[in-house]
């Protein structure tokens, strides 16, 4: 099969290698120059593709920006950003600009399958409706089906090949088409009997761990006033074999999923008269998180004697989670945003992370992080953070994600 791929981001590119590898040529288009012009040369910017892999099958990959170079495939597959408005709306705006351009060179026989998170309804509602411009019909002329991606980042027990593979069709037939796609790169294929179901599903995955999350978060702020450790009551209850699924808390929800899903559906939910409040309600907990965190470190500075201002306050981690480097929605930032904002002198340490423009500031080694620094605050703890010497060399600590426990100081400070 020849197969596209419209976004060669965090999903698409490992998509693109997984075809490639299972014997199948791939065209990716992506709009960014600077992204083909990296797959073109092999350099990987996705950590879960070494450079190594994409190089073993550059032959079988040709990354374009031009939507003609998608007439002649078999499938095409749109990976492209959902983000939120301003407005915590939805952002469609990529997805149809993907599905104008398409149109243009969609054919007779084709499958489309969308993959980027989003409400129920936007396969049928507005992704055919704009491939139908074309004068062909969804469902007779050419296959469409939805099939969320399930990408975690930096995760390498489950990875694509053995993560079941949710998939709606429009008709059987598109199921049937969408179906044997997938079974070429994953071993489980799970078929849903609509997109709208498909859709959801990835909404109901993360909006469960969204609002479980919100949980643990608000007993952690109660945990705080009641002297009461909140990661000692976690791993307690977790002993439990039934009944109890752990979950930590943390400053706050990073990644494109789950900041974004819930507000998804509530804004869904919203066009049929039906309030979601719980949900909607988690959301606002977890966006809170990081405000909570810059009031935690300021008290901490208060108890010796020092103010935000003027304080040199190191920073470990600024992407959302151990391992990677992805800055989507990172909690980091918005902590790093309001501490400068109080007047601190921000420094940090990511390994995964260069660079912050907007704080025009770069990454420093431990040590140097650590020089002259009056707090160091552990927001992403890296595998490579010895977290260890940061309580034992830091004049004070506040720890987020209780990766301190074990430790006795009375330096320390956890969430």
């Amino acid at each position: 099969m020849k197969i596209g791929i419209i976004g060669l981001g965090y999903v698409g590119l490992p998509l693109a290698v997984e075809f490639a590898e299972a014997g199948h040529d791939v065209v990716g288009l992506d709009i960014s120059e600077e992204r083909v012009s990296a797959v073109r040369a092999g350099d990987s910017f996705i950590e879960d593709v070494p450079d190594e892999r994409l190089r073993a099958v550059a032959e079988r990959i040709t990354a374009t920006t031009r939507y003609a170079d998608l007439a002649g495939v078999d499938a095409a597959i749109i990976a492209v950003p959902t983000p939120l408005t301003e407005n915590r709306e939805p952002d469609l705006g990529p997805l149809e600009l993907a599905a104008s351009d398409l149109a243009d060179v969609v054919h007779e026989g084709q499958l489309v399958v969308l993959e980027s998170t989003t409400y129920p309804g936007t396969t049928r509602e507005r992704l055919v409706p704009l491939l139908e411009k074309s004068g062909l019909a969804a469902g007779r002329d050419f296959n469409v089906a939805f099939s969320p991606e399930r990408v975690d980042p930096g995760r390498t027990d489950y990875t694509l090949r053995n993560t079941p593979k949710v998939v709606g069709g429009l008709t059987p037939e598109c199921l049937a088409r969408a179906t044997a796609l997938y079974e070429e790169v994953c071993d489980e294929i799970v078929p849903v009997s609509t997109p709208e179901a498909a859709e959801l599903t990835k909404l109901l995955e993360n909006i469960f761990r969204s609002v479980n999350i919100a949980l643990v978060n608000e007993l952690a702020m109660l945990c705080d006033r009641m002297g009461i450790d909140i990661f000692e009551v976690v791993e307690a209850a977790a002993t439990k074999p039934y009944g109890f699924m752990k979950f930590t808390p943390g400053p706050g929800m990073g990644g494109h999923c789950l900041p974004v899903d819930p507000f998804y559906l509530a804004w869904r939910a919203r066009e049929f008269d039906q309030p979601t409040e719980f949900i909607e309600l988690a959301g606002e907990v977890n966006t809170a998180m990081p405000y909570y965190c810059v009031e935690k470190v300021a008290r901490a500075l208060n108890e010796h004697a020092k103010a935000v201002r003027g304080s040199k306050i190191a920073i470990f981690g600024a992407s959302y989670k151990p391992g990677v480097g992805d800055l989507r929605e990172s909690p980091a930032l918005k902590i790093m945003r309001l501490l400068g904002e109080r007047g601190a002198q921000l420094a940090y340490c990511d390994p995964h992370v260069p660079a912050l423009p907007e704080f025009s500031l770069e990454t420093e080694d431990q040590d140097t992080v650590m020089a002259g620094a009056d707090v160091a605050v552990i927001v992403t703890a890296h595998p490579s953070l010895d977290v260890a010497r940061v309580v034992a060399e830091a004049p004070l600590t506040v720890d987020f994600r209780g990766v301190t426990r074990g430790i006795q100081a009375e330096s320390l400070v956890r969430l």
